[in-house]
């Protein structure tokens, strides 16, 4: 499997050119924000959000100004909605950094959500890009809607397979697939591109959400079972699977230990040997690969060039990765 280095070298020059523009978009007159918005700068992760962007652009058309636009703007909203999330989940860490919120309270980290928030709404209507904010602001809408129904249904802690792809659909999946489409878009692609691409990157942040659920039943770098999603009470597809596979006794048995003794190690071990013996890590793997292998299908309508393989090699690195 390629790095991610690698992977990025078609891209290069315009993901460097991306920077400078994003740290631009986040430049505020208010000391305080100024100092929030470069600590936030800092902690960017591999950048897979604007590659799928510029890759898909590259796919469909020329990379130009309205590409650089849509990247901005996905990783504007995306960043405002990772700061209300570490409020909302009274967070600590981000990335291995402090959240806004551990270092400034939640007050300002609500409100720096919400001016990263108004940056990206105004670099939108300031620049014409009616489209690209269609895109991207639906994508937000159901990522809240994925959490809310996520929290809704984790009460009872009895999440039907459906319900929970619902789920990842919303949550994860969607601003993949507005990345692609915000992409594709940038190029002035047709609608049944824009919408092909949508679909492709909702197939490859399924494929990501479920490889995420399998590293939860890993071991961590000392090799004790890592375990945080049965800690938060999330209900992941290897769980799913296994409590479906067994007796109501099992089942019920298996819940309480997650809703009720979800601090214990032991009893998240317990949990975590009951998944890996009744062959969920196995059934999941099979389903993510099924939707790796549907995004690739979706691609094959494109002609070869170097975005195209760009892009499979990121899928690939997203289902293959090691963490």
């Amino acid at each position: 499997m390629l790095s991610l280095k690698e992977i990025q070298k078609p891209i290069a020059t315009e993901l460097s050119t991306f920077e400078a523009k994003f740290k631009q978009s986040m430049q505020s007159s208010v000391p305080l924000l100024d100092i929030i918005t470069k600590y936030l700068y800092k902690q960017k992760g591999k950048q897979m959000r604007p590659m799928f962007v510029f890759f898909s652009a590259g796919l469909c058309g020329t990379i130009n100004e309205s590409t650089y636009r849509g990247a901005s703007l996905v990783e504007l909203l995306h960043t405002a909605s990772l700061v209300h999330d570490d409020v909302v989940d009274d967070a600590n860490e981000r990335r291995g950094f402090f959240s806004i919120n551990a270092l400034w309270k939640n007050k300002v980290a609500v409100l720096v959500g919400d001016f990263l928030l108004a940056k990206g709404l105004l670099l939108s209507v300031n620049n014409s890009e009616h489209n690209l904010l269609k895109i991207v602001s639906e994508a937000v809408e159901q990522m809240s809607e994925g959490e809310l129904l996520q929290i809704e249904k984790a009460r009872k802690l009895d999440i039907k397979e459906d319900i929970y792809f619902q789920i990842i659909r919303k949550k994860t999946a969607s601003l993949i697939a507005s990345c692609c489409a915000a992409g594709a878009a940038s190029v002035q692609a047709s609608a049944e591109i824009v919408e092909n691409m949508h679909l492709f990157g909702e197939k490859v942040g399924i494929a990501f959400q479920i490889k995420d659920d399998l590293f939860d039943f890993g071991l961590d770098d000392i090799g004790k079972p890592i375990g945080n999603d049965i800690k938060e009470k999330k209900m992941t597809l290897p769980l799913i699977y296994a409590l479906n596979q067994t007796s109501t006794a099992e089942k019920r048995h298996i819940i309480n230990l997650i809703k009720n003794h979800n601090e214990d190690p032991k009893k998240v071990e317990e949990v975590i040997q009951f998944v890996r013996n009744s062959g969920g890590l196995g059934y999941a793997t099979e389903k993510m690969l099924e939707y790796q292998q549907e995004s690739f299908h979706i691609l094959e309508k494109f002609p070869d060039n170097e975005y195209k393989e760009g892009l499979k090699q990121l899928v690939k690195f997203t289902t293959e990765r090691k963490k």
